[in-house]
């Protein structure tokens, strides 16, 4: 599948404005189906890249017997400001590079993001869905563009990061930048100790309680949790660049619908009212990021709002389709429901 690129001039601040050739900002994506179908608009989430961004709702596997649920959609994929495979910290011209990468809100991914629509003939999405910042994501589509979007599926999300969001993410990012070759983010090498120090303090979040007393380390094929820590959270991160990690966990840390309508001083039940889609919120049940008690809240002051928690004992991860089959299938039912209501 191929990865495309969509280019616009940046509206971000940035202190000390490089050159016009270098201020156009990139969105990475990627487009399944029809383009004569609706559309459902599907961004990455954190540590999250295109190939693998809830593929399981579009891409059949070898064998499946039923297609997939947005089989008869057109489906775009897109990566986030700061993750990578879009503009980021390590795929720009020097002047805005590394350290010098302006900070990026939801805000501003989700005003390129219906640039991009446009640009690819799509007038109104019949759908947006995301896991995790995508879900975030998917309530500031929402409150910013109540025209453009039909239904909006949150699947482990949360309308606002909540203090206790927000300071667990604080302990794997003192982790990566008091690592030794963090360099004060000045590094030429990858940050191979600060990155590997980063995913091992991240990893126990992002799964539950439950899953560590059914050792389910070993259904993923290791012997021991060290080993699964190792392959699966050290390993991984190293491939990500620090100052990416960073830039869209800033992303993440200020992450509230509200803080877009500076008219609803901070009330969040009051932007959530704001909202004219129709919104499945679907929490994970033993999430330790966004626990379905702030899911339960967010949908009072939904117009259109309905709360579908997901049973299973895989945490945070679940949502994004990697951790159990049936819990995929699950998701897969209940959104193709939501997609036809």
């Amino acid at each position: 599948m191929t990865t495309k690129y969509f280019s616009q001039e940046s509206t971000i601040n940035v202190d000390a404005p490089p050159p016009s050739s270098t201020n156009a900002l990139t969105l990475a994506y990627r487009t399944f189906g029809d383009a004569k179908n609706p559309a459902v608009f599907i961004p990455t989430c954190y540590c999250g890249r295109l190939p693998n961004t809830m593929n399981f709702l579009y891409e059949a596997k070898p064998n499946q017997k039923t297609p997939p649920v947005l089989a008869n959609y057109f489906v775009i994929t897109c990566g986030l400001l700061g993750g990578s495979e879009s503009s980021s910290p390590s795929n720009t011209p020097a002047a805005i590079a590394g350290p010098r990468f302006p900070s990026v809100t939801y805000e501003d991914n989700i005003r390129m993001q219906v640039a991009l629509c446009k640009a690819l003939g799509v007038a109104r999405l019949h759908a947006y869905i995301g896991f995790s910042m995508g879900g975030q994501q998917a309530y500031h589509m929402g409150a910013l563009y109540p025209g453009f979007v039909e239904r909006i599926v949150v699947v482990a999300g949360s309308a606002r990061t909540s203090w206790h969001n927000w300071s667990f993410l604080e302990g794997p990012k003192a982790a990566l930048v008091n690592s030794v070759d963090w360099l004060d983010g000045n590094y030429s090498s990858p940050v191979v100790r600060g990155t590997a120090a980063f995913g091992r303090v991240y990893a126990t979040w992002a799964l539950s309680q439950a899953w560590f007393r059914g050792r389910q380390w070993e259904a993923a094929g290791c012997a021991t949790l060290d080993e699964y820590l190792a392959k699966h959270w050290e390993q991984a991160m190293q491939t990500w660049d620090a100052h990416d990690l960073l830039a869209i966990m800033d992303t993440w840390q200020r992450g509230d619908i509200s803080s877009c309508f500076p008219e609803d001083k901070g009330d969040l039940a009051t932007t959530l009212g704001r909202i004219e889609a129709k919104a499945l919120i679907m929490p994970v049940r033993t999430d330790l990021y966004f626990p379905p008690e702030d899911s339960e809240e967010e949908v009072k002051h939904l117009k259109h709002g309905k709360l579908c928690v997901i049973e299973s004992i895989g945490g945070h991860m679940t949502g994004g389709g990697g951790i159990y089959e049936e819990d995929n299938v699950f998701m897969s039912e209940e959104i193709g429901k939501w997609l036809a209501n």
